[in-house]
């Protein structure tokens, strides 16, 4: 076996497309599943309604992580469930302790 053979006969060949947009899906969903979460601690107004968008963005673009899409969707909303509970016993949009 020559070297020739281990290398490509023409050089000018497209290297071959990488999977950008299943890795971008999969990162939505992931990012979805953390923000939702952290959202339930912090910042519910900014990170539920980020976290139901992202999941809905990576469900759409047909992720691989379909279960972390979908937790962050449940958990998105259950940020804004937790706002809006917040909101009526506090008459405020902040924590207090």
């Amino acid at each position: 076996m020559e070297l020739t053979e281990l290398t490509p006969a023409d050089s000018r060949t497209p290297a071959p497309a990488r999977r950008t947009a299943g890795r971008d899906a999969d990162g939505m969903a992931v990012a979805s599943f953390i923000l939702g979460l952290l959202g339930l601690l912090v910042l519910n107004i900014v990170l539920g309604p980020t976290a139901i968008v992202l999941a809905f963005a990576a469900l759409y673009r047909g992720t691989a992580r379909k279960g972390r899409a979908f937790l962050g969707l449940g958990l998105g909303i259950a940020d804004l469930v937790v706002l809006v509970t917040l909101m009526q016993f506090d008459s405020t949009v902040s924590w207090s302790f």
